[in-house]
This record gives C-alpha cells, structure tokens and sequence, in this order.
C-alpha cells in the first residue's frame, strides 16, 4: 500500500483550481441573509435566492474554504434516491407526498446538469443512472421489495429489475445474484461543482468570507451570527447550512449527529483493466448492505469505493486525525478487490473521510421561522449532492417569498426530535454500527441473522 495518502481527497486536488482562501470576515456587517456554511445547501440556497432577487444582499460564512466538508469529499453521485426510502415516505406522509417527492427529486437531478451547462462549471456531469448490485439473498429480496414499493406508486418506469447475467455484462462484479438499474441519476465531481456554484454565487453579487468560522446563533429580529472576525446581522434570515458541523454549535449539539463515511481512490487503470471490468457507462454502483457500499468511475480512469468507516465519537467529536487512520481503510480495500480481483496489484492512491449530518428521525428538514430569523437546510444522511440543490431551492422561496420555487414535499418541517444525550448516544450508536456490520457478514455467510438484528433496525433512524 506504499503511495497511499492518507487522508488526501482526491476531489480537492483534482478541483482545477488551487482552494486559495477567500478573505475572512473583518468588523462587524449587515446582509439581507447571512448563510452558515459554503457546503452545497448554503450555496445553492444563495443562488436561488440571488436568481430570484438580485437586489438581495447575501453573504455566506465558511469556517475553512467551500468544499471542505461533506460536498467537496463525497462519493460523485448526484442521485434520484431520496435519503428516505419509499415505504418509510409512505408510511410517515402518504403516498401522494411519496410519489411527488421521487419525482421532484428526479427533475432536481435534471436541473442539475441544466446549471452546471448554463454556468459553464465543468464539473464532469455525466447522465449514467444507477445500477444497485445484489451480492446475497436478503439483499436480492430487499432490492425486488424496493422495485415492488416503486411500482406500487407508479414510478418503476425509471427503474428494472435485472439478471446477474445483465447486470454483469454491465459491470463485472463477482458474486453477483441480480441488480436493480435505474435509468435517471448521474455522476459528478462534487468538488468541481462546489467551487464552481460558489463562483457562481459570487457573480451573481453574493459575498463569501472563508475562515470565518461561526461560534455562535442569536435568533431573534433581526438573527445574528457571531464570528471571530465580527458579528453579522440579518434582515431577512440567518441560514444554517452546516450539516454535519452544526453539531459543533451549543444550541445544535443534540440535533443533527454526525456519522463518517470513508473512500478510496484507485490509480489511473489502464485499458486492459477496464476491459475486464466494463463498466462503460459510469453508472454510480452500490450494493444494498447496510454498512454501505458506494463505488464511482472518473473521468480520468479511476474507481471511488466508499462506506461507513470511522466508530462514532463522543460528544459528536468530528477531529481530522479520525479520518486518517489508516486500519480503517483496510477492510474497505479488502472489499473492493473483492468486487474486482484485477485491482488486486492496482494501487490506491487516496484514502479520505467525511462528516454526514443524521438527524434523530431520518428525516430532512428545510425550515424557516420567520419569527426567529433562523432558517436550516439538513439531514441528508449521505444522500445530499441533488437533496441539497432542491433544498436550497425550497429555501430560498420560501425566505424570498417565491411561493413557485417552494414544493409541497415532506422535506418541508421544522427539525424533528433531538439525539439522546450523552453517554446514551455513544452507547446507541456504537451498538448500531456494531450490529449492522454484524448483520451484513451474516448475510455474506448465508447464515441466519443476529439474534439483535430486529432490535438494532428499530433504533436506527429511519
């Protein structure tokens, strides 16, 4: 493994430009809506709103650079799926919310690749679809159940069923019993698209202060932010968009959680190996165990493989030291040489992680309360690079007051039930991640679930 870099994110260096720092904030200032994070909900929330009304004046507040956490070290996908599966949509909303919120999530993905033309960000856009692999039993039951839920709402159109014979000569997986192919959906280079949107943001007269990290929210009329540099009062609304890293806020400490997702990056494969493995028209790859398994081609020849990596930390501690230790990449090689043995010489390159933001119940939540002046887009649960472009947008109708920009979907609620406090949330959780690795080599041993499997889905969020 000589060469690996940990902790090195393949997307930032490979941005097209050098992340050199935007100035921070300096003195105190006023703005229209001041925006907590320079991630993709912050961003696409002050696009909108600056497409909606140029006259806003809008400034986001970063504490490093845009791109640095979640956006900018994601797997690439920009997904039709939202992050709750169908059934839990119905049973939680209904069937007609379902039904709308799949679909809209679809268009979102659509309008994606139409911004990412009409700016001109190069950001590698290519409309491939998905392809979920089966590798066991109960995952092949639990894709047919998911195909059955689509189909119930009118929306398998997008969406086959296929052999393990299909799906290899798509991709050249071993261990293969079936596959489910979604035909919308599309790949991407999040850190491309991230610092592009802020460019665009920028030309649009938005501000943006990097290194300005902010310490604290005052809701009120008018809301406030504080930041080293100076304090920031809003008019219209303060935003936070800091996912994961809201956790990291007093007041928002028990609200969203924050769970890590690891990758590796391949060197550059040769012809030889693509032909063996296929893979021709950069689907965005997964399995459907539950510690997750996520697999990306780039434009330049290489292969992404990510999951759940890191345990939870204490007191949702998110350090940069926990995402480069180099024992917790070794089972996610290990797994990818197994879906591909010709990588077994191939050197990996990049091994990085990254903070999602788990909210308590699953569920996302794009809110704003004007008698506070505090708005927040969160809740993702890994499933943000197109969730977070019609966030933003329902954001930013609904603090512009552009009632057409604003869907009526679920996403649209105040932010649910607050995580257990410490020590129960350390305790919870780690036995969550304890169970579910439990459960999937179980599965990949065709033995009977654990004994806890049952207990251990019932207190996963949703």
């Amino acid at each position: 493994m000589t060469g690996t870099r940990y902790g090195a994110v393949y997307w930032l260096d490979d941005c097209g430009d050098d992340l050199a720092r935007r100035p921070a904030l300096t003195g105190d200032t006023t703005v229209d809506v001041a925006i907590l994070g320079g991630g993709f909900s912050g961003l696409w929330t002050a696009y909108y709103l600056l497409r909606a009304n140029p006259d806003l004046s809008v400034a986001v507040f970063e504490k490093h650079f845009c791109g640095y956490g979640a956006s900018g070290r994601n797997g690439g996908w920009c997904s039709p799926r939202y992050p709750v599966l169908v059934d839990e949509l119905v049973k939680h909303f209904g069937a007609d919310a379902a039904r709308a919120t799949f679909r809209t999530q679809r268009a979102t993905v659509e309008e994606v690749g139409r911004i990412v033309a009409e700016e001109q960000i190069d950001a590698h856009f290519v409309p491939g679809g998905m392809l979920g692999v089966a590798r066991t039993e109960r995952q092949w039951a639990r894709l047919k159940a998911a195909h059955a839920a689509y189909d119930r709402l009118g929306l398998a159109d997008d969406a086959d069923l296929i052999s393990a014979d299909e799906a290899r000569e798509r991709i050249r997986v071993t261990a293969v019993l079936g596959a489910m192919h979604t035909r919308s959906g599309a790949s991407l280079h999040p850190a491309r698209l991230v610092r592009g949107l802020a460019r665009a943001v920028e030309r649009r007269g938005g501000r943006i202060y990097e290194d300005s990290a902010v310490t604290r929210v005052r809701p009120g009329q008018p809301a406030m932010l504080e930041t080293a540099g100076g304090m920031v009062t809003a008019r219209r609304a303060v935003v936070l968009a800091g996912e994961a890293y809201l956790a990291g806020l007093p007041d928002w400490r028990r609200q969203i959680l924050p769970m890590s997702s690891m990758i590796v990056a391949t060197a550059p494969l040769d012809a030889a190996t693509w032909q063996a493995i296929g893979w021709q028209g950069y689907e965005s790859l997964s399995s459907d165990a539950y510690t997750k398994d996520y697999l990306t081609r780039t434009r330049d020849g290489r292969i992404l493989f990510g999951s759940r990596g890191a345990p939870y930390l204490f007191g949702s501690a998110m350090p940069e030291s926990a995402l480069a230790e180099p024992t917790l990449y070794d089972p996610i090689i290990a797994n990818l040489r197994a879906w591909f043995p010709v990588l077994n010489e191939v050197p990996i390159t990049h091994a990085w992680g990254g903070y999602l933001g788990v909210p308590r119940d699953g569920m996302p939540s794009v809110h704003f309360d004007p008698a506070s002046g505090l708005a927040n887009a969160f809740g993702y649960t890994g499933r943000g690079v197109a969730t977070t472009a019609l966030a933003g947008r329902a954001l930013a109708g609904l603090i512009a007051g552009v009632p057409a920009m604003v869907p009526d979907l679920p996403m649209l609620r105040a932010p649910g039930a607050r995580w257990e406090i410490e020590p129960m949330r350390w305790i919870g959780v780690r036995y969550i991640q304890n169970a579910f690795a439990r459960i999937d080599a179980a599965e990949f041993r065709n033995a009977s679930p654990p004994i806890d499997a049952k207990l251990a889905k019932t207190l996963a969020p949703i």
